[in-house]
């Protein structure tokens, strides 16, 4: 990928750093967890060496939908063990109902399990590690029981408050017009931070950034058109010169860091946008819109 593509927060060729997914759980997943950077890089090299930092935003829940997200406070390691062997993990950690709209933040070491019922959007470390807890009696194709890895998630996680579960967003109001759209910060850290665009005409998009990151859009709902030009250009009529496209819902848009980008709704539409935050600039941003030092610490990590 070319390094004007990249942006400096990805100055380094070498795997992508984020990766976007939807999920669509029928059944509970596994309780598991992921380890974080250190600890892969120093016993998970063949499986790539990352951690897996997550994010969830709920774009549908059902009534009664739920995750369960971290330990409930005074949970020790042999309470763990010992609920494995009674099939009673569930009791040991945070339950959240999910409603529509909701963000949720994983921290590496936080144990969790997502429930049927709902459809979430997940931001993530480009990442595959997963240690099996607990999987609920299933087998696999052959009958077998699959595999857990329960020594390697007891080394990895992390017990009492972690800042991980439901969390809150803070608007944002630089580069959009609150008569004709909204932006929204869901949640950010060292490793990702995610934006909803909510819009009816024109959105400044990604003409507020000044090339750090990348920027991978996700259209949730609607349809419209999005405009880029080349971020060295300054005259009007050149950047309309430059392109666009339609959009609708359900694509996924990659928005090289050279590009400045603005969407535009022919009714109403909803994105989430991903990108490789700088947290100080980031921090200043909200301080800036009035954002108080304890609302950002619910939001912003790390």
């Amino acid at each position: 990928m070319p390094p004007e593509w990249r942006g400096t927060r990805f100055a380094e060729s070498g795997d992508f750093p984020i990766l976007v997914k939807f999920i669509f759980p029928n059944d509970k997943l596994s309780i598991q967890v992921h380890p974080d950077d250190a600890y892969a890089a120093a016993h998970e090299q063949a499986a790539g060496g990352r951690g897996k930092t997550e994010m969830w935003h709920a774009v549908q829940a059902q009534h009664g939908a739920h995750v369960l997200v971290g330990t409930k406070p005074g949970v020790s390691k042999q309470q763990v063990l010992d609920a494995i062997a009674n099939n009673t993990l569930e009791k040991l950690l945070e339950k959240h109902l999910v409603y529509n709209g909701d963000t949720f933040f994983v921290p590496a070491g936080t144990p969790h399990t997502i429930g049927p019922g709902m459809i979430l959007c997940e931001v993530q470390e480009y990442s595959d590690l997963t240690y099996r807890v607990y999987d609920y009696g299933r087998t696999d194709a052959e009958g077998k029981p699959r595999d857990l890895h329960v020594q390697k998630a007891l080394d990895v996680m992390h017990f009492g408050k972690t800042g991980a579960g439901k969390i809150s967003s803070l608007p944002l109001f630089s580069g959009s017009d609150r008569r004709e759209g909204k932006r929204t910060l869901l949640s950010a850290c060292r490793y990702f931070a995610v934006e909803r665009w909510e819009f009816y005409k024109n959105m400044g998009g990604t003409a507020v950034r000044t090339g750090f990151s990348f920027e991978i859009a996700v259209t949730l709902n609607g349809n419209g058109h999005v405009s880029w030009w080349n971020r060295s250009q300054i005259d009007w009529k050149e950047r309309r010169k430059h392109g666009h496209m339609d959009f609708q819902a359900g694509q996924c848009w990659f928005i090289p860091a050279c590009l400045a980008a603005a969407p535009a709704a022919a009714t109403h539409a909803t994105m989430l946008c991903a990108y490789l935050p700088e947290l100080s600039a980031l921090r200043s941003e909200l301080k800036v819109e009035h954002h108080s030092e304890a609302a950002i610490a619910k939001t912003v990590f790390g």
